[in-house]
């Protein structure tokens, strides 16, 4: 197997992986689709972390672009351009780590919302959890569908992260085996 068409592979990937953490976390922004309750602060802390902007996107899109690079004959295609896309899928890692950890916590936690007239996360360290039970759902009156919308979004992270981690551990283990043996660039005869 040629590790530099399998860099191209892993970077296509998380390409898109890195465009929907984003998309979800600016998403989470605006509850019911409403800016009023960003501009009140009243928006759920994890989504304050901003695991899916940082973690989830920059900092696994960066890395994806140079390890596209690697897997291009040229300065990059070589096995010192594989040894730093080690280093970037590392960077990848982390961010994907990051991702993980706040949609976990996010869905842990639950949303922030107005139960009566005190806003409050009212699924916090709950037993049972608020996920497996959806009669507690109906305790959150503001913003409408609220749950429903942390869970959507929350889960959408949790596995494109996951898939992210999973990637960018690949691109580790091929960024070794491209260091060790090359790219196997074809070039032309000479």
């Amino acid at each position: 197997m040629c590790t530099g068409k399998c860099s191209r592979c892993i970077a296509v990937t998380l390409y898109p992986l890195a465009l929907i953490s984003i998309i979800c976390n600016i998403v989470l922004f605006f509850p019911a689709g409403d800016i009023k309750y960003a501009k009140d602060g009243h928006i759920t802390e994890e989504v304050k972390y901003m695991g899916g902007l940082v973690g989830g996107g920059l900092m696994v899109l960066l890395p994806a672009l140079y390890i596209h690079l690697t897997g291009k004959e040229g300065c990059c295609g070589n096995r010192c351009g594989m040894f730093l896309s080690i280093a970037f899928a590392a960077v990848g890692v982390a961010g994907a780590l990051y991702s993980f950890i706040v949609a976990v916590l996010g869905l842990q936690n639950g949303p922030l919302c107005k139960v009566l007239v005190i806003w409050t996360t009212p699924f916090k360290d709950s037993d049972p959890s608020y996920l497996t039970d959806n009669t507690w759902w109906g305790k959150c009156t503001e913003p409408k569908n609220i749950v429903q919308f942390n869970i959507g979004l929350f889960a959408t992270l949790l596995a494109t992260s996951c898939l992210q981690l999973v990637l960018c551990a690949i691109q580790m283990i091929n960024g070794l085996f491209g260091c060790l043996c090359g790219t196997c660039n074809n070039k032309g005869p000479l």
